[in-house]
């Protein structure tokens, strides 16, 4: 007898689709927690094993191995395929990054094929919502990798090194964007030796930057929006925030940049001239490749070389740490599923401010 049969909800995890994505959506430590909610699970073959996790794993933790797109609920880390989409069964829900404000063809494809669509990056960043907040957790993973990424790639040390031949001057780092991404970035650029600023348009942070240990860069432009995110800035704004960024960026050998604007291209932070006149070998990081990137020269996907300054321009850093990204993203999904799950049936309270907000499209109860 299935699961479905025992009236159980199946949660089922696919492998994921992109290319060069390791993560998965849920991992054997939280596959482990959801019989006691009342829940199944079935997981592709080989769904873990770009995470280094073996089929055998999932079993050993509870799970089935089988089809997972009939499940009740199928939990991924990326958008589905118009062909992944046609393999989920009506009524059933989704869970994911769906990237509803730039793939809005996607959201209606679900709304046709009457799924229940639950967006990760639509959870809003409340209290109560932290434990589900998965924007954050791959953040955190993002900015300490682009920090790594910048000092393999730098000609320079990062730290202070007192040697029998002298002493080496510590590496100025200048995160541009104090999020979550920001503010991991200064934290690992400091631990490893450098001499760490952060800059952001929202004068709020700032006290968040100094508590990690880094300079804060204040040039007297200031763009608070709401959620927790820079408004986006006026054309007059936007120029003078370049001319002063300009100025400042030719005296670091590091710059990393994490700013973004939900469902809007990136703010070009980093100009061409900035580029220009930083010394020979310095390295800037992009993590808004993805949106169009925070540097007018950067190469979205690709690691360039111009006036001697080296660029990196990464699309999917999480996937790089698939161990801790696909640990932290399943914690995060386990939080939510704890929402929509009462007494070992989904049961969705849409009058939930989480859930209202997450929900990016509804199968209508007939």
């Amino acid at each position: 007898m299935t699961a479905q049969q025992d009236g159980r909800p199946v949660i089922g995890v696919p492998a994921e689709s992109l290319t060069g994505e390791r993560r998965v959506a849920l991992v054997p430590r939280v596959v482990e927690r959801l019989p006691a909610m009342g829940l199944d699970v079935v997981v592709e073959a080989g769904a873990g094993r770009p995470a280094l996790i073996p089929d055998s794993a999932f079993v050993a933790a509870g799970a089935s191995i089988g089809d997972p797109w009939s499940a009740d609920v199928v939990v991924k880390v990326n958008p589905p395929t118009e062909a992944e989409i046609g393999k989920l069964a009506s009524g059933s829900v989704l869970i994911g990054f769906l990237a509803p404000l730039t793939e809005p063809d996607n959201v209606e494809r679900l709304r046709s094929a009457g799924v229940t669509g639950f967006a990760m990056e639509s959870i809003p960043r409340i209290s109560r919502a932290q434990s589900m907040d998965a924007l954050s957790s791959q953040a955190n993973v993002a900015g300490y990798r682009a920090v790594l990424l910048g000092a393999s790639e730098s000609t320079r040390f990062l730290p202070m090194l007192t040697t029998a031949a002298g002493t080496v001057k510590p590496a100025a780092a200048l995160v541009l964007g104090a999020g979550v991404a920001g503010l991991q970035a200064l934290a690992t650029a400091k631990r490893l030796g450098a001499r760490a600023t952060g800059y952001d348009v929202r004068p709020e942070v700032a006290d968040q930057v100094r508590s990690v240990g880094a300079k804060w860069l204040d040039l007297g432009i200031e763009a608070t929006g709401e959620g927790g995110y820079a408004r986006e800035l006026g054309a007059d704004e936007s120029a003078e925030q370049s001319r002063r960024l300009t100025a400042a960026i030719s005296e670091f050998d590091l710059v990393i940049t994490t700013a973004l604007v939900p469902g809007r291209p990136a703010p070009r932070l980093v100009s061409a001239e900035a580029v220009e006149r930083m010394r020979p070998g310095s390295v800037v990081v992009d993590l808004a490749g993805a949106t169009g990137g925070n540097c007018e020269l950067s190469e979205p996907g690709r690691t360039v070389v111009v006036h001697d300054v080296t660029i990196a321009a990464p699309l999917n850093l999480p996937a790089s740490m698939p161990e801790h990204a696909s640990e932290l993203y399943a914690r995060n999904v386990h939080a939510l599923l704890e929402l929509l799950v009462v007494e070992g049936r989904l049961a969705p309270d849409f009058s939930d401010e989480v859930l209202a907000a997450s929900c990016v499209t509804r199968r209508e109860e007939s």
